[in-house]
């Protein structure tokens, strides 16, 4: 499990920009500016972590349990609720109410992994789901240009086996792409620019967290 540091934030969309050398980086755009609604700690819950809100949220859609909750903690009713597993000195940091800064989780140049939902495509045939190359289009084909072939054998083992790659509901599936960089941070406007792209659409949420599989979270060597 990821326990580096990191942030929720909503995709805006896609940019890009020029690097000193002149190279133009294409790069996906993530407003953050989450807020520390709660803690989760060893003693109370078994495990550390922060809870973390995005967004506002109007009172009246906001049922009388959500709402006490954020009454208690002092905090108004957020679209955007998430927990973030962490370190205990990483919670012990935050504080209730606190907005999570980008500059104080991430650096320019920083490996991260980003986590978001796919696209749905709704029910789509085996070539756009799995990319198969379809029948011959000639010889007499007729009806068969886009279909997925056989799909088993007659005597053995006499039935369909599971896990066949078939025709079936595609994307809308959590999905993680890791090890990306880091390539500029506007802590004034909670913006994080990252290079390449990330899962989901246009205002989806997306978690970024420093780089499970990359020493030290991620970060570059000082």
């Amino acid at each position: 499990m990821n326990k580096n540091p990191g942030i929720v934030g909503k995709k805006v969309g896609m940019t890009q920009i020029f690097d000193e050398k002149g190279e133009v980086k294409r790069c996906t755009v993530v407003q953050a500016g989450c807020v520390v609604l709660g803690k989760r700690t060893q003693e109370k819950d078994g495990y550390d972590a922060l809870v973390v809100g995005l967004g506002e949220r109007k009172e009246k859609h906001t049922n009388k349990p959500l709402a006490g909750y954020y009454k208690k903690n002092g905090q108004t009713p957020k679209r955007i609720v998430r927990e973030l597993r962490l370190a205990a000195d990483e919670v012990a940091k935050y504080e209730v109410g606190e907005k999570v800064a980008v500059d104080k989780v991430f650096e320019v140049g920083q490996f991260v992994d980003a986590q978001g939902k796919t696209r749905g495509r709704g029910f789509t045939g085996v070539m756009r789901r799995w990319s198969f190359a379809g029948f011959v289009s000639s010889h007499g084909t007729h009806e068969y240009f886009r279909h997925g072939g056989s799909i088993g054998t007659n005597m053995t083992p006499g039935r369909t086996l599971p896990g066949l790659k078939m025709p079936g509901h595609y994307g809308d599936e959590t999905v993680s792409t890791l090890n990306l960089k880091i390539v500029k941070l506007i802590p004034e406007d909670d913006i994080v620019l990252v290079e390449g792209g990330i899962p989901g659409s246009k205002n989806s949420v997306i978690v970024l967290r420093g780089a499970v599989k990359k020493k030290n979270g991620g970060k570059p060597k000082k």
